[in-house]
Protein backbone atom coordinates (compact mmCIF):
# COMPACT_ATOMS: atom_id res chain seq x y z
CA UNK A 1 0.00 0.00 0.00
CA UNK A 2 1.62 3.63 -0.80
CA UNK A 3 1.16 7.13 0.93
CA UNK A 4 -1.11 9.09 -2.07
CA UNK A 5 -1.95 12.63 -1.86
CA UNK A 6 -5.28 12.98 -4.99
CA UNK A 7 -5.89 16.49 -5.68
CA UNK A 8 -8.77 17.66 -7.32
CA UNK A 9 -12.25 15.98 -5.81
CA UNK A 10 -14.38 16.30 -8.83
CA UNK A 11 -17.19 14.07 -10.92
CA UNK A 12 -13.84 12.58 -11.39
CA UNK A 13 -11.89 12.48 -8.61
CA UNK A 14 -14.20 12.27 -5.87
CA UNK A 15 -14.51 8.66 -7.05
CA UNK A 16 -11.09 7.89 -7.64
CA UNK A 17 -9.83 8.86 -4.47
CA UNK A 18 -12.25 7.04 -2.93
CA UNK A 19 -11.12 4.08 -4.63
CA UNK A 20 -7.64 4.50 -3.64
CA UNK A 21 -8.58 4.44 0.01
CA UNK A 22 -10.84 1.33 -0.15
CA UNK A 23 -7.93 -0.62 -1.64
CA UNK A 24 -6.09 0.60 1.62
CA UNK A 25 -3.72 3.35 0.52
CA UNK A 26 -3.19 6.26 2.97
CA UNK A 27 -4.41 8.79 0.87
CA UNK A 28 -4.72 12.67 1.58
CA UNK A 29 -6.74 14.60 -0.38
CA UNK A 30 -6.77 18.68 -1.41
CA UNK A 31 -9.79 20.04 -3.70
CA UNK A 32 -9.99 23.89 -4.00
CA UNK A 33 -14.06 24.02 -2.28
CA UNK A 34 -13.42 22.82 1.04
CA UNK A 35 -16.71 21.48 1.22
CA UNK A 36 -16.27 19.43 -1.21
CA UNK A 37 -13.12 17.93 0.84
CA UNK A 38 -15.29 17.70 4.42
CA UNK A 39 -17.88 15.53 2.33
CA UNK A 40 -14.72 13.23 1.01
CA UNK A 41 -13.42 12.58 4.54
CA UNK A 42 -17.03 12.25 5.87
CA UNK A 43 -17.18 9.03 3.47
CA UNK A 44 -13.95 7.56 3.24
CA UNK A 45 -12.20 9.13 6.06
CA UNK A 46 -8.74 10.92 6.30
CA UNK A 47 -7.49 14.49 6.77
CA UNK A 48 -8.43 17.15 3.85
CA UNK A 49 -5.18 18.92 3.38
CA UNK A 50 -4.99 22.94 3.25
CA UNK A 51 -3.07 23.43 0.28
CA UNK A 52 -1.70 21.19 -2.54
CA UNK A 53 1.63 21.41 -1.54
CA UNK A 54 0.35 20.07 2.24
CA UNK A 55 -1.01 16.86 0.62
CA UNK A 56 2.00 15.99 -1.08
CA UNK A 57 4.49 16.22 1.39
CA UNK A 58 5.58 12.75 2.38
CA UNK A 59 3.92 11.68 -0.56
CA UNK A 60 5.25 8.70 -3.19
CA UNK A 61 2.28 9.30 -5.72
CA UNK A 62 0.43 12.62 -5.89
CA UNK A 63 -2.55 12.59 -8.33
CA UNK A 64 -3.93 15.55 -10.09
CA UNK A 65 -7.50 15.52 -11.88
CA UNK A 66 -8.72 19.11 -12.24
CA UNK A 67 -10.26 21.02 -15.31
CA UNK A 68 -7.84 22.26 -17.91
CA UNK A 69 -4.03 23.56 -18.38
CA UNK A 70 -4.12 26.05 -16.67
CA UNK A 71 -6.16 25.02 -13.59
CA UNK A 72 -3.26 22.22 -13.73
CA UNK A 73 -0.49 24.55 -13.06
CA UNK A 74 -2.16 26.37 -10.29
CA UNK A 75 -2.26 23.35 -8.21
CA UNK A 76 1.18 21.83 -9.33
CA UNK A 77 3.46 25.06 -9.32
CA UNK A 78 4.38 27.45 -6.75
CA UNK A 79 5.21 27.58 -3.46
CA UNK A 80 1.84 26.23 -2.38
CA UNK A 81 1.62 23.75 -5.65
CA UNK A 82 1.99 19.95 -4.68
CA UNK A 83 5.48 20.15 -6.58
CA UNK A 84 7.18 22.09 -4.28
CA UNK A 85 6.08 19.65 -1.26
CA UNK A 86 6.96 16.21 -3.27
CA UNK A 87 10.63 14.60 -2.15
CA UNK A 88 12.36 13.21 -4.95
CA UNK A 89 11.79 10.07 -5.98
CA UNK A 90 8.16 10.27 -6.11
CA UNK A 91 5.85 10.36 -8.80
CA UNK A 92 3.41 13.11 -10.28
CA UNK A 93 0.29 10.93 -11.92
CA UNK A 94 -2.08 13.56 -13.94
CA UNK A 95 -5.31 12.53 -14.60
CA UNK A 96 -6.28 15.68 -16.30
CA UNK A 97 -7.42 15.70 -20.02
CA UNK A 98 -5.05 18.93 -21.14
CA UNK A 99 -2.77 19.40 -23.65
CA UNK A 100 0.08 17.16 -24.61
CA UNK A 101 2.26 20.85 -24.17
CA UNK A 102 1.76 21.31 -20.43
CA UNK A 103 2.43 17.41 -19.73
CA UNK A 104 5.87 18.13 -21.18
CA UNK A 105 6.29 21.55 -19.32
CA UNK A 106 5.32 19.74 -16.29
CA UNK A 107 7.64 16.96 -16.59
CA UNK A 108 10.69 18.80 -17.06
CA UNK A 109 10.07 21.40 -13.99
CA UNK A 110 9.43 17.73 -11.93
CA UNK A 111 12.77 16.38 -13.55
CA UNK A 112 14.98 19.53 -11.78
CA UNK A 113 13.47 18.43 -8.20
CA UNK A 114 13.81 14.50 -9.30
CA UNK A 115 10.43 13.78 -9.56
CA UNK A 116 8.79 11.25 -11.99
CA UNK A 117 5.99 12.15 -14.13
CA UNK A 118 3.46 10.83 -15.73
CA UNK A 119 0.37 12.27 -18.30
CA UNK A 120 -2.31 9.57 -17.66
CA UNK A 121 -5.85 10.99 -18.84
CA UNK A 122 -8.80 9.21 -18.24
CA UNK A 123 -11.92 7.84 -20.36
CA UNK A 124 -14.87 5.96 -19.24
CA UNK A 125 -17.02 9.05 -17.51
CA UNK A 126 -18.57 9.27 -13.92
CA UNK A 127 -19.75 5.89 -14.40
CA UNK A 128 -16.38 4.59 -15.23
CA UNK A 129 -15.07 6.53 -12.17
CA UNK A 130 -17.32 5.18 -9.73
CA UNK A 131 -17.15 1.76 -10.95
CA UNK A 132 -13.31 1.70 -10.57
CA UNK A 133 -13.22 1.22 -14.64
CA UNK A 134 -11.75 3.30 -16.06
CA UNK A 135 -9.35 3.53 -19.21
CA UNK A 136 -5.82 5.53 -18.51
CA UNK A 137 -4.18 6.20 -21.16
CA UNK A 138 -0.25 6.96 -20.10
CA UNK A 139 2.93 9.06 -21.52
CA UNK A 140 6.15 9.12 -19.69
CA UNK A 141 8.94 6.55 -18.18
CA UNK A 142 8.37 3.14 -18.34
CA UNK A 143 10.15 3.02 -14.63
CA UNK A 144 8.01 5.38 -13.30
CA UNK A 145 4.40 4.01 -15.36
CA UNK A 146 5.35 0.60 -13.33
CA UNK A 147 5.70 2.14 -9.95
CA UNK A 148 2.46 3.71 -10.64
CA UNK A 149 0.26 1.34 -12.15
CA UNK A 150 -0.37 -0.77 -8.99
CA UNK A 151 -1.65 2.55 -7.78
CA UNK A 152 -3.98 3.20 -10.71
CA UNK A 153 -5.19 0.02 -10.82
CA UNK A 154 -7.81 0.95 -7.76
CA UNK A 155 -9.63 2.50 -10.38
CA UNK A 156 -8.66 1.34 -13.74
CA UNK A 157 -10.20 -1.29 -16.09
CA UNK A 158 -7.52 -1.20 -18.52
CA UNK A 159 -4.09 0.82 -18.45
CA UNK A 160 -1.57 1.36 -20.26
CA UNK A 161 1.78 2.91 -21.54
CA UNK A 162 1.82 4.94 -24.94
CA UNK A 163 4.83 6.21 -25.28
CA UNK A 164 7.23 9.33 -23.81
CA UNK A 165 5.38 12.15 -21.89
CA UNK A 166 2.50 13.67 -23.69
CA UNK A 167 1.63 10.72 -25.61
CA UNK A 168 -1.35 9.91 -22.76
CA UNK A 169 -2.88 13.19 -23.99
CA UNK A 170 -2.31 12.65 -27.33
CA UNK A 171 -4.02 9.13 -26.95
CA UNK A 172 -7.05 11.01 -25.06
CA UNK A 173 -7.16 13.40 -28.24
CA UNK A 174 -7.87 10.12 -30.58
CA UNK A 175 -10.35 9.15 -27.84
CA UNK A 176 -12.31 12.44 -28.30
CA UNK A 177 -12.24 12.02 -32.13
CA UNK A 178 -14.08 8.83 -31.70
CA UNK A 179 -16.55 9.79 -29.49
CA UNK A 180 -17.45 13.20 -31.48
CA UNK A 181 -17.86 10.97 -34.33
CA UNK A 182 -19.75 8.11 -33.04
CA UNK A 183 -22.25 10.86 -30.75
CA UNK A 184 -23.03 13.14 -33.86
CA UNK A 185 -23.79 9.66 -36.00
CA UNK A 186 -26.02 8.30 -33.95
CA UNK A 187 -27.90 11.48 -33.92
CA UNK A 188 -28.34 12.01 -36.84
CA UNK A 189 -29.20 8.24 -37.14
CA UNK A 190 -32.27 8.17 -34.55
CA UNK A 191 -33.91 11.30 -36.25
CA UNK A 192 -33.48 10.05 -39.43
CA UNK A 193 -35.37 7.27 -37.96
CA UNK A 194 -37.68 8.89 -36.01
CA UNK A 195 -38.17 11.26 -39.52
CA UNK A 196 -39.17 7.82 -41.13
CA UNK A 197 -42.09 6.92 -38.71
CA UNK A 198 -39.79 4.03 -37.49
CA UNK A 199 -39.86 2.47 -33.67
CA UNK A 200 -36.50 4.19 -33.42
CA UNK A 201 -35.70 2.15 -29.72
CA UNK A 202 -36.49 -1.08 -32.05
CA UNK A 203 -34.21 0.00 -34.46
CA UNK A 204 -31.43 0.83 -32.14
CA UNK A 205 -32.08 -2.85 -30.53
CA UNK A 206 -31.63 -4.51 -33.87
CA UNK A 207 -28.70 -2.68 -35.38
CA UNK A 208 -26.65 -3.15 -32.28
CA UNK A 209 -26.21 -6.28 -32.23
CA UNK A 210 -24.43 -5.46 -35.47
CA UNK A 211 -21.55 -3.31 -37.09
CA UNK A 212 -23.46 0.07 -35.68
CA UNK A 213 -22.94 -1.21 -32.40
CA UNK A 214 -21.03 1.00 -30.22
CA UNK A 215 -20.88 2.28 -26.46
CA UNK A 216 -22.62 5.29 -27.52
CA UNK A 217 -25.37 3.45 -28.99
CA UNK A 218 -25.54 0.98 -25.84
CA UNK A 219 -25.54 3.99 -23.13
CA UNK A 220 -27.08 6.77 -24.40
CA UNK A 221 -29.95 5.58 -27.37
CA UNK A 222 -32.47 5.57 -24.88
CA UNK A 223 -32.06 8.79 -22.89
CA UNK A 224 -31.33 10.63 -26.30
CA UNK A 225 -34.73 9.69 -27.42
CA UNK A 226 -36.79 10.24 -24.48
CA UNK A 227 -34.86 14.15 -24.56
CA UNK A 228 -32.56 13.97 -21.04
CA UNK A 229 -29.30 15.25 -21.04
CA UNK A 230 -29.07 16.32 -17.59
CA UNK A 231 -25.96 13.94 -16.52
CA UNK A 232 -22.81 12.63 -17.94
CA UNK A 233 -19.80 14.37 -19.65
CA UNK A 234 -20.98 18.18 -20.36
CA UNK A 235 -20.74 20.02 -23.29
CA UNK A 236 -18.44 22.50 -22.13
CA UNK A 237 -15.90 19.88 -21.12
CA UNK A 238 -15.83 18.26 -24.02
CA UNK A 239 -15.60 21.40 -26.39
CA UNK A 240 -12.78 22.22 -23.93
CA UNK A 241 -11.15 18.51 -25.47
CA UNK A 242 -12.00 19.19 -28.78
CA UNK A 243 -10.37 22.88 -28.58
CA UNK A 244 -7.05 21.12 -27.20
CA UNK A 245 -7.31 18.40 -30.12
CA UNK A 246 -8.16 20.80 -32.76
CA UNK A 247 -4.98 22.98 -31.90
CA UNK A 248 -3.01 20.10 -31.87
CA UNK A 249 -4.05 18.97 -34.76
CA UNK A 250 -3.07 22.25 -36.74
CA UNK A 251 0.52 21.85 -35.39
CA UNK A 252 0.66 18.41 -36.76
CA UNK A 253 -1.37 18.67 -39.74
CA UNK A 254 -4.08 16.24 -39.41
CA UNK A 255 -7.23 16.64 -41.43
CA UNK A 256 -10.43 16.92 -39.14
CA UNK A 257 -12.96 17.56 -40.92
CA UNK A 258 -15.97 16.07 -39.30
CA UNK A 259 -14.40 16.83 -35.99
CA UNK A 260 -14.41 20.22 -36.58
CA UNK A 261 -17.83 20.41 -37.89
CA UNK A 262 -18.85 18.46 -34.97
CA UNK A 263 -17.10 20.80 -32.64
CA UNK A 264 -19.21 23.95 -34.06
CA UNK A 265 -22.64 21.60 -33.22
CA UNK A 266 -21.43 21.39 -29.89
CA UNK A 267 -21.45 24.93 -30.09
CA UNK A 268 -24.77 25.36 -30.61
CA UNK A 269 -25.75 23.30 -27.87
CA UNK A 270 -23.84 25.68 -25.85
CA UNK A 271 -26.19 28.49 -27.50
CA UNK A 272 -29.29 26.87 -26.63
CA UNK A 273 -28.20 27.01 -22.64
CA UNK A 274 -26.81 23.17 -23.02
CA UNK A 275 -23.55 23.68 -21.71
CA UNK A 276 -23.88 21.23 -18.58
CA UNK A 277 -26.12 18.47 -21.31
CA UNK A 278 -24.35 15.91 -21.59
CA UNK A 279 -22.59 15.20 -25.04
CA UNK A 280 -25.25 12.74 -26.61
CA UNK A 281 -27.64 16.20 -26.51
CA UNK A 282 -26.22 16.66 -30.23
CA UNK A 283 -29.79 15.22 -30.88
CA UNK A 284 -31.43 18.41 -29.29
CA UNK A 285 -30.23 20.49 -31.93
CA UNK A 286 -31.91 18.18 -34.83
CA UNK A 287 -35.34 17.86 -33.21
CA UNK A 288 -35.94 21.62 -32.53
Amino acid sequence: MAKVAFIGLGVMGFPMAGHLACEGHQVTVYNRTREKARQWEERFGGDPAPTPRAAAEGAEFVMTCVGNDDDLRGVVLGGEGALAGMSPGSVLVDHTTASADVARELAALAAERQVGFLDAPVSGGQAGAENGMLTVMVGGDPGHYQRAEPVIEAYARTARLMGEVGSGQLTKMVNQICIAGVVQGLAEALHFAQRAGLDAHGAMQVIGKGAAQSWQLEHRHETMLEGKYDFGFAVDWMRKDLSILLAEARRNGAQLPLTALVDQFYADIQAKGGGRWDTSSLLARLTK
